[in-house]
């Protein structure tokens, strides 16, 4: 019953920074899911793969899972590399390929 504490990643159709603050703990499959054979969902007898709890900071989450003897894994978000641009850089001088359409 591992859980993993983590911050998930904004969605591509997110431009904003709202809901990428808060850390998430979940816990991890023990259970493989298998396959119904009516309809063909996946169905799993595991209550534990449907948690996902939500906190505003990751000392929060870890606090928590100490509480409750949760043993877990903190996975630390790697930051993106910011490229800052302007739209005159496309027509200097130092640019190292010319500009066309």
């Amino acid at each position: 019953m591992l859980a993993k504490i983590y911050r998930p990643a904004k969605t591509a159709m997110q431009s904003g920074q709202a809901g990428a603050k808060r850390w998430r703990l979940e816990f991890a499959a023990n259970i493989a899911p298998r396959t119904e054979a009516l309809m063909g969902w996946l169905s799993s007898a595991d209550p534990l793969g449907q948690v996902k709890l939500s906190f505003d900071t990751k000392d929060e989450a870890i606090a928590f899972a100490r509480a409750q003897n949760i043993p877990h894994q903190v996975i630390e978000p790697e930051e993106p590399k910011r490229v800052i641009k302007a739209y005159g850089d496309n027509f200097a001088f130092r640019r190292r390929e010319p500009w066309s359409h």
